[in-house]
């Protein structure tokens, strides 16, 4: 397992964050395309911020929704597809859970001099960067992906 932050409960990822507030996009049918996960997510965040607007909020939707998309795509991509998706809102922010069919953990691709536009590999950093906790978990068939991206 990588962890890049401590999560609540030490190195298995909870059921439940403590602090989980009633904003919750409960597990569903699992999303289609990266483009159908932002969509609930944006919705989740809609309805817990809709009396919010400033730049500094559009900041931080932005980042959540790139982590989402990073997410969702690696796992149809390198994952052997998306087999699970939960988005929630807790006290330090969202917590995103994605699970896909491969039991390997996300690489990174580091270029080289003589590989100036190397395919792909710049995803994950992006996304242990954006994320304050990042978790991966084996699961029988596969994996799951637990990050908290925070929301303020």
């Amino acid at each position: 397992m990588t962890d890049t932050g401590a999560l609540p409960g030490g190195s298995e990822v909870p059921e439940a964050f403590p602090g989980s507030s009633d904003h919750v996009l409960a597990r569903q049918a699992v999303p289609r395309t990266a483009g159908e996960a932002r969509e609930r997510v944006t919705a989740l965040l809609d309805a817990a911020f809709s009396d919010l607007k400033n730049e500094d909020l559009d900041v931080v939707v932005a980042d959540a929704l790139l982590v989402t998309s990073e997410l969702v795509t690696n796992a149809m991509r390198h994952g052997r597809g998306l087999t699970g998706f939960r988005a929630e809102l807790v006290d330090d922010g969202l917590r995103l859970d994605v699970e896909d069919a491969s039991p390997e953990e996300p690489a990174t691709q580091v270029s080289s001099a003589s590989d100036a536009f190397p395919p792909g590999g710049f995803g994950w950093p992006l996304v242990c960067r954006l994320a304050r906790h990042v978790a991966v978990t084996p699961r029988p068939g596969g994996k799951q992906i637990t990050v908290l991206v925070p929301l303020m």
